[in-house]
């Protein structure tokens, strides 16, 4: 909506065919009218007139009156006013088209008793205002018929005609500045045809709405038919009604709402429910063809629409920051309105989401907003979309493109539906009186945020890193390989889908680089998403290689690939020659945990290469062994691999290359093995002397310590206490593995414990 309106009124002022436009000004303004009546010749321009400041004492009707703007807090819509008035005394034609210009809307004035002013509408008055068709939008126009009280009887019948033929007049008022007649409505009515024009609504000449209009208020409906049976119950109209203009109907007024549309319409009502085209269409083209068009206008900007008839940038892409290093993730309230859709959709209460069911999903949309990728992205189920693929698929979207995102819930109504001001809500989880450090503009400081209203764009992840754990429920992997190591089918192995599975009835989706799963890390569930990336594309200097965790992936019947492989952790490509640039080094030297993976593990090794072997590699730069993978076959593989990445991902200072598999332990940590000869060879109780314990961490140093317990003759040694250098992170962890010599010797492995040092 328009943020001011400009009015500029039109008429004849010559000496014998006076119209009494600047009276109309001075009389709103003055509210008296002016009884001196001066007509001057051209004189200096004053300051502008506003309302009160002109007395019955001092009044005079000057040729022109000054531009007269009226605060928003005195108008009726609340918006500044600014009225413009025409002389062709005192201005030219090319300062008057400059005018018209700029106007929002024109009024033409005409004398009631003059009958050859009326016919100036025709002639000369709107064809000087849209004669010019390359001008674009015609300007609305309000027809004035002053001087009322010259004639009684009026002068509607002479104007009828005229506004038949124009189809850009919104309305015609009859006023009399002498009496004050009507002359707050005169501008009332200016205002209301810019801010709630008629013509992008409304076809007078086929009494319908335009096209635009009625897909606008369709999309409305059927957001507003939360049962979806094509039709509005009464709770279903007072909830629209409350969302719209702030209260409910009285049920007396529904009533007779159903009796209007009854009486004029067949269909319109069915089992007391009002339905689309016969019930609520009639009901908006009967408010516009009522004048009451502002109706309809609130009803559409309650819903995101513009001036345009088109969902306006600042509803679909509310303001939202985030900050390098941070990504987005959607809060309870986002997932529980996609899942309110989800089960509204979902007609035959199977859990999934037929295709029909989808196409009803993203009717609302201009466009299906996913395409025939998604069988390869997410979980599906007999080419059926289950809640849990569905909530992975709004997962990915958010993270990869939050603006994408809060189109889509824009398109889905999230605003008026959940009564809030924007869906940034359902992404940041702030709230008006606390919107958190991410809401607030650049320029000023961030507020606190609230405990109950904590943001959901995740904390910069190098402050995940010196904390040793990150707090994000999305994690990214990206899994980076050459050119047919079997990177897709890994992928598909995330999904549940081996080299040989088909479900019944799925179709075959395209391929896609990402796939989206939960896993669970600690009892926790995690999102996480796998990005296939070829290796050839990190081996350039402004290659992209972040993300949470680094799968790289090599074919083990394919020794090269595994070297290329290793230049992309080391960021040097074998093939560039000594005047290439050098390359950052994206892993080796980063704070990203990595893992390599083994594929095609089913198939005999190739012939190794001169140089380290992979297990050799991995071994000097303390990274995990290589982990073999395979996919052949119809069975699903097995998806541990999937869960030690996403641990990885969670902890990314544990070094998962310790002697007790994948427990979680920051890089800079203390690791302790003891053992002792207890009672039936149980461990004993090490942790009362974890506190004299040295582990002279910063050495960056392997330390060792021995000590006993004075328990029973229960000695306990310290095998190892090691430390791995790494700069940038906290040791804040320490590892307790124990176990202890049974009555045969044996040596049992007890579950690791992780105390804060």
């Amino acid at each position: 909506m328009k943020r001011d309106v400009r009015i500029l009124l039109l008429g004849e002022g010559r000496r014998l065919a006076q119209v009494g436009k600047t009276s109309l000004i001075l009389s709103l303004v003055g509210e008296e009218f002016p009884e001196e009546v001066r007509l001057s010749a051209p004189r200096p321009r004053t300051p502008a007139l506003l309302p009160g400041s002109l007395t019955a004492a001092s009044a005079q009707v000057p040729a022109r009156a000054e531009e007269i703007t009226i605060p928003a807090d005195v108008t009726p819509e609340k918006v500044p006013t600014h009225i413009v008035d025409y002389s062709e005394t005192e201005q030219t034609v090319e300062e008057l088209q400059g005018e018209i210009d700029k106007a929002d809307v024109v009024c033409v004035v005409y004398d009631v008793s003059e009958e050859a002013t009326v016919e100036k509408i025709r002639t000369k008055w709107i064809p000087l205002v849209n004669g010019d068709t390359k001008r674009g939008p015609r300007v609305p126009i309000i027809l004035v018929g002053n001087k009322a009280d010259l004639r009684p009887g009026g002068s509607m019948e002479a104007v009828l005609p005229i506004m038949s033929q124009f189809p850009e007049i919104e309305t015609c008022v009859e006023c009399s500045a002498k009496n004050l007649k009507n002359i707050s409505e005169l501008f009332y009515y200016a205002q209301k045809a810019v801010l709630h024009p008629t013509a992008p609504l409304y076809d007078p000449e086929a009494k319908q709405l335009r096209p635009a209009c009625a897909q606008a208020l369709t999309r409305i409906f059927k957001l507003s038919d939360q049962d979806m049976d094509q039709a509005l119950s009464d709770q279903e109209l007072n909830a629209f009604q409350t969302s719209c203009f702030g209260h409910p109907l009285a049920p007396q007024a529904l009533e007779d709402v159903k009796m209007v549309v009854s009486k004029n319409v067949a269909g319109g009502v069915r089992d007391d429910r009002l339905t689309l085209d016969a019930g609520f269409l009639f009901l908006n083209t009967l408010f516009i063809q009522r004048g009451r068009h502002e109706t309809t206008w609130t009803i559409l900007r309650r819903f995101g629409y513009g001036d345009s008839l088109e969902l306006t940038a600042d509803y679909l892409c509310p303001p939202l920051r985030v900050p390098p290093g941070c990504s987005a993730e959607l809060n309870h309230r986002g997932y529980q309105f996609v899942q309110r859709m989800f089960e509204k959709h979902d007609q035959d209460r199977d859990g999934a989401l037929s295709l029909a069911e989808l196409q009803s999903l993203f009717s609302v949309f201009p466009a299906a907003p996913w395409g025939p990728q998604l069988p390869s992205t997410v979980r599906t189920k007999a080419g059926r979309l289950p809640l849990h693929g569905y909530l992975c698929q709004w997962t990915l979207v958010t993270y990869l493109d939050v603006r994408r995102s809060l189109e889509h819930l824009g398109y889905l109504g999230y605003p008026t539906l959940c009564e809030q001001d924007s869906q940034a809500h359902a992404i940041t989880g702030g709230c008006p009186l606390h919107p958190g450090p991410w809401l607030t503009p650049p320029w000023q400081p961030p507020l606190p945020a609230h405990p109950l209203c904590l943001p959901t764009v995740t904390r910069e992840k190098r402050l995940d890193q010196e904390k040793g754990q990150t707090q994000r429920n999305v994690l990214l992997c990206k899994v980076v390989g050459a050119h047919g190591v079997g990177k897709s089918s890994f992928l598909q192995a995330f999904l549940g889908h081996g080299l040989g599975h088909q479900d019944a009835g799925e179709p075959a989706g395209e391929p896609s680089v990402y796939a989206i799963d939960t896993v669970q890390v600690n009892g926790q569930e995690k999102y996480l998403i796998l990005c296939e990336v070829a290796a050839d594309s990190l081996l350039t200097a402004s290659a992209d290689a972040s993300c949470d965790v680094a799968c790289l992936m090599f074919d083990g019947s394919d020794p090269r690939s595994f070297a290329l492989c290793a230049s992309v952790y080391k960021a040097r490509d074998p093939r560039r020659t000594h005047t290439a640039p050098a390359l950052q080094q994206h892993y080796m030297d980063g704070q990203t945990p990595c893992l390599f993976v083994c594929s095609k593990a089913d198939l005999p090794g190739g012939v190794p290469l001169p140089g380290l072997s992979p297990a050799e590699f991995c071994r000097r730069h303390r990274l995990p062994a290589p982990t073999p993978f395979s996919c052949a076959g119809p069975v699903e593989p097995r998806l541990g691999i999937f869960t030690r990445l996403a641990t990885m991902a969670t902890f990314p200072w544990v070094p998962a290359h310790s002697p007790v598999g994948d427990a979680p332990c920051p890089r800079r940590a203390a690791w302790l093995w003891w053992g002792g000869a207890g009672p039936r060879g149980q461990a004993s109780q090490a942790a009362p002397a974890l506190g004299s314990l040295s582990s002279g961490r910063g050495q960056g140093a392997a330390a060792a310590a021995r000590w006993s317990l004075g328990d029973g003759g229960t000695a306990a040694r310290v095998f190892s206490l090691l430390q791995t250098p790494c700069p940038r992170a906290a040791a804040g962890h320490l590892l307790l593995a124990s176990g202890g010599a049974g009555s045969r010797g044996g040596r049992r492995r007890c579950r690791p414990q992780l105390l804060p040092l």
